[in-house]
């Protein structure tokens, strides 16, 4: 439940978001999104956190983080890791939930909801805190895809659970197809 005259935030750990989204087959339109908080409540803040690579000549995130940057949203970037697992793959690791809780301890006195785009249940302990100074925190992910994207202790803890296929047809929008880079068969004139 939301209310008009209540001051929101968002905070979206942006792998979990999109991860969830792709589990449930569409993508998420950023621009409806923000409008769609700001029409709950007044919003003060859209947060994004993802990790970048930096050596990459061309990152596939790196339009959508300079449009979100662009567009009302604060985004929150540090640079990924990578590294070779024990089986010789390439690994990539950019966890932003320290960042993410720093910014919602650091908000919260200044709001009265909090709105967390994640199904992840290490953010457990922060609604509790949260919660313990008078904020109201609803967490947006899903059940729907197998396995659940949300751990059970973060939905409990949740003053609202807002399931995301159900805010499909608000902020969704169909996939994007993948780019396919295999050279296209011409038809031969016999």
């Amino acid at each position: 439940m939301f209310y008009k005259d209540e001051r929101l935030a968002l905070f979206i750990d942006g792998s979990n978001l999109y991860a969830a989204a792709k589990s449930l087959g569409f993508d998420i339109d950023y621009k409806l999104l923000r409008h769609e908080f700001m029409r709950r409540g007044k919003l003060l803040r859209a947060f994004y956190y993802t990790a970048l690579l930096e050596n990459d000549d061309y990152s596939p995130i790196r339009p959508l983080v300079d449009w979100l940057n662009y567009n009302g949203f604060t985004m929150v970037t540090k640079p990924a890791k990578e590294y070779i697992d024990r089986d010789g793959r390439r690994k990539v690791k950019g966890n932003m939930d320290i960042e993410l809780t720093v910014d919602a301890m650091e908000l919260a006195p200044h709001v009265d909801h909090i709105v967390l785009f994640s199904g992840d249940g290490d953010f457990r302990p922060l609604l509790e805190s949260i919660q313990r100074k008078g904020v109201r925190v609803s967490v947006v992910s899903t059940i729907r895809s197998s396995p659940p994207m949300i751990s059970d202790e973060l939905r409990r803890q949740a003053d609202n659970f807002i399931e995301l296929d159900e805010l499909r047809d608000v902020i969704g929008r169909p996939p994007r197809e993948e780019p396919s880079y295999a050279p296209r068969e011409t038809e031969s004139a016999e």
